[in-house]
């Protein structure tokens, strides 16, 4: 898979997660204003693919948290 076909994929990914927290747990929406919403555009794209990822899985650890704990 080359970058721009994985940078897709997490963008996807992110955005459908995002939605999925905004409808199925709306007690964690606040928490999504908190997080750096701006992922920094790297020149080297396995940077910005990093990046995006690093922000995926803080979506992921938030919901599962909030799932152990409730």
């Amino acid at each position: 898979m080359n970058y721009d076909q994985k940078e897709k994929e997490l963008n996807s990914k992110i955005v459908e997660l995002t939605n999925e927290i905004r409808s199925e747990y709306p007690e964690l929406e606040k928490y999504l204003d908190e997080m750096p919403m701006t992922i920094p555009n790297d020149s080297d794209p396995h940077i910005t693919i990093q990046n995006l990822q690093k922000y995926y899985d803080s979506l992921v650890e938030l919901v599962e948290k909030y799932d152990e704990e409730h």
